[in-house]
């Protein structure tokens, strides 16, 4: 759980490092407004702009259930991010499984991409995609969903 918010974390530290120098030098404003982007640029790169995740084993027993998508994905991930950010609201009907968190999730990733934890990985049918086109991805959800 700590891995996913190293990233964030150091984010912030840099962007608190560099107001304090500024501010120093008398710009408060200029402060702020860093300060204010490197927070925001971490609060992208953390694990809360993601769909709450779950393991990987009940990702699929609910896919098994309601043949929903499911995306392995990873925070600091840009392309993750780019998949999440398409999605949009429907990023909600896919089954999120950060592999960071999950052992199991790292493992099926792995098995998929000949031993790299390469993401987003999306199975859907139990066939993987490697870093799906987003558009393809929400084709891939059911129209009632």
């Amino acid at each position: 759980m700590t891995r996913a918010w190293i990233l964030p974390i150091l984010l912030v530290l840099c962007g608190a490092a560099v107001a304090t120098g500024l501010a120093f030098e008398g710009k408060p404003g200029s402060a702020a407004g860093l300060l204010l982007g490197f927070v925001l640029l971490a609060g992208v790169n953390s694990p809360l702009v993601f769909p709450r995740s779950i393991s990987a084993l009940e990702a699929q027993r609910r896919s098994a259930v309601d043949g929903r998508p499911v995306v392995y994905w990873r925070s600091g991930c840009k392309y993750c991010l780019r998949l999440r950010v398409r999605l949009g609201r429907r990023a909600r009907q896919l089954h999120w499984v950060d592999i960071w968190r999950d052992p199991a999730g790292a493992e099926a990733v792995r098995a998929a991409n000949e031993g790299n934890e390469t993401v987003p990985t999306v199975f859907v049918a139990g066939r993987p995609h490697v870093n799906p086109d987003p558009e393809w991805v929400r084709e891939q959800l059911l129209p009632s969903a």
